[in-house]
């Protein structure tokens, strides 16, 4: 019997589906383990803290959220916008370090409450698909610099990631790798490269990883300098609310704001092209309130900011998952391993989680898309570029409200400069279109239709009105009719434009009349004003309409 008695995981579950959660739960518990880990030293915290946030967080996720497949957890975006904000904050106190971790997580998970009451959804949707392809590619390269020390036993320290570049190739030439662990990471990287699309329901990074852990107890490549995780335990760990300095708080703000857009943009972006595979929908505003119950509960077990993975939400929806009791049984599962095999994670070589990292990096760097992108247009392969560099340039943290402002700059030129056209009648097609597109469109002697296909705003009300004087005054016309089918909105700067155009035709002796005007924007017009200098008479619901009442005006000689 199928129960709808809640949003997350209760919903369209029954017993027939048990059977594929049930598969996808063992799965995807096989995949995390290793890479959940990988995330967590990517955040700067002791990898067995990323096993405790991806319980917690698959489950309040499950709870909260409106996707039946999303998993919901540690990942590597939101992980590498944390290191990149707090290495800097915490000057090297690992104390200091968790609880901003935690601070930083909690504001993140209110700062997705909030925009859930104020139903914000729009948010996800800032990063254009340029600029959000370059982003990630410039995430990637930041991502692969961060683990060059790791994977290649070179010491490296710096507070940007062109310092961290700086240092690590300083200490490469000067003292070289250490061979046993660029062994290690590599192997482990390029194993993931071949084997995990070759192999896609089989957890291959838990394999490998259990296979580079037994070549470390096998060979003792500890005694040669490898590095393993060390004792996995839930002892010490940290519950409640981080201690929340008001300094700390402050300083904490707008990264956090940063990693709450990146991370909710990652979550619609992957809920919304799964739910469309099933014919579901994604709820923006319950997402915002599941992303951001992860995140308090990440910050109440002393972690760190979360989000969506796209890799553990293929795995899952690949292995049969169908709804979020998966994910609940997935947290069990972990629960388990990490209670009864806490020494095979223990022995987890650091040099393979960081190979990990790099193989996760490598699949953020969408080559194919940045190539559509220049064979459709250069104009968006340059965004995704920009995009890209100043990621680099400008830091993480930086690099995302850089997008951001990209994405919104690249909205208003459009927007500023939309398309415009003169409206005839072409009689190959019913109806009244560009006489651009349709050469042979015919025009009404004296009558001057007029489109402009873009809301009136400040950004393009100098536009509107030069575009309208132009054909104004070059076909001097007797009636003017401002068709406003694409003016679907109005500010008070377009609309004194549009007062200006309506002043310039009385002053010409021409009519100015407007059609297709749809209600809310004619209230605008009545509060502006122009709409009632223009009058209620000349508001036409149609251009035929339009048309009549510039005949009869013309029959009855008041032309």
């Amino acid at each position: 019997m199928s129960s709808r008695l809640g949003p997350g995981f209760l919903q369209g579950y029954d017993r027939a589906t048990l059977r594929g959660d049930a598969m996808a739960a063992v799965t995807v518990t096989a995949y995390l383990i290793p890479q959940v880990m990988a995330y967590a030293a990517l955040a700067g915290v002791p990898p067995q803290a990323g096993l405790v946030v991806i319980i917690v967080t698959m489950v309040l996720y499950a709870l909260v959220g409106s996707s039946r497949v999303l998993s919901v957890g540690p990942e590597s975006t939101t992980a590498l916008m944390t290191a990149a904000v707090l290495a800097p904050l915490a000057l090297g106190d690992t104390s200091r370090y968790l609880a901003l971790a935690a601070t930083t997580a909690l504001l993140v998970g209110g700062f997705a409450i909030l925009a859930g009451v104020l139903r914000l959804g729009f948010i996800g949707e800032l990063l254009s698909r340029p600029v959000l392809i370059g982003y990630l590619a410039g995430v990637a390269v930041i991502m692969i610099i961060s683990q060059a020390g790791k994977v290649t036993g070179v010491e490296m320290a710096g507070q940007t990631v062109l310092q961290d570049a700086r240092s690590f190739a300083t200490n490469l030439v000067a003292d070289g790798p250490h061979w046993p662990t660029l062994v290690m990471g590599l192997s482990v990287a390029a194993l993931l490269l071949i084997l995990t699309p070759r192999f896609p329901r089989v957890p291959v990074p838990l394999l490998v990883m259990l296979a580079a852990t037994l070549a470390v107890a096998i060979l003792d490549l500890q005694s040669i300098g490898i590095t393993i995780v060390g004792p996995v335990t839930v002892d010490g760990l940290q519950l409640g609310l981080p201690s929340l300095d008001t300094d700390d708080l402050r300083l904490l703000l707008l990264p956090a704001l940063g990693i709450f857009i990146v991370g909710y943009t990652d979550n619609i972006a992957t809920a919304r092209a799964f739910a469309g595979r099933h014919g579901e929908r994604i709820h923006n505003n319950r997402e915002f309130f599941g992303l951001g119950a992860a995140n308090a509960g990440a910050s109440l077990v002393g972690g760190f900011p979360v989000s969506s993975s796209a890799s553990r939400t293929v795995i899952a929806d690949a292995s049969g998952a169908r709804t979020q009791m998966y994910s609940v049984m997935s947290a069990v599962l972990v629960l388990v391993c990490i209670l009864l095999f806490s020494g095979v994670i223990a022995s987890f070589p650091v040099a393979a989680l960081g190979g990990i990292v790099v193989y996760a990096a490598i699949r953020l760097i969408d080559v194919r898309e940045f190539r559509r992108l220049w064979r459709f247009r250069r104009r968006e392969f340059l965004l995704g570029l920009a995009a890209f560099v100043g990621v680099l340039v400008f830091d993480i943290l930086y690099g995302v409200l850089a997008a951001v402002a990209i994405s919104i700059v690249e909205l208003l030129t459009r927007v500023a400069r939309p398309h415009a056209a003169v409206l005839g009648q072409a009689p190959e097609v019913a109806g009244w279109h560009d006489i651009d597109d349709y050469p042979t469109a015919r025009q009404i002697p004296g009558l001057l239709i007029f489109r402009y296909d873009s809301p009136l705003f400040f950004a393009n009300s100098e536009d509107f009105a030069r575009r309208c004087r132009q054909v104004i005054d070059g076909t001097e016309p007797r009636w003017f009719v401002l068709n406003m089918e694409g003016i679907t909105e109005v500010d008070i700067t377009g609309l004194d434009a549009l007062e200006d155009i309506r002043a310039h035709c009385e002053s010409r002796g021409i009519v100015m009349a407007l059609d297709h005007v749809k209600s809310e924007v004619w209230a605008d017009l009545e509060r502006h004003g122009v709409g009632v200098r223009i009058g209620r008479a000349r508001i036409f619901p149609t251009h035929p309409t339009a048309v009549a009442a510039y005949e009869a005006w013309l029959e009855s000689g008041s032309g």
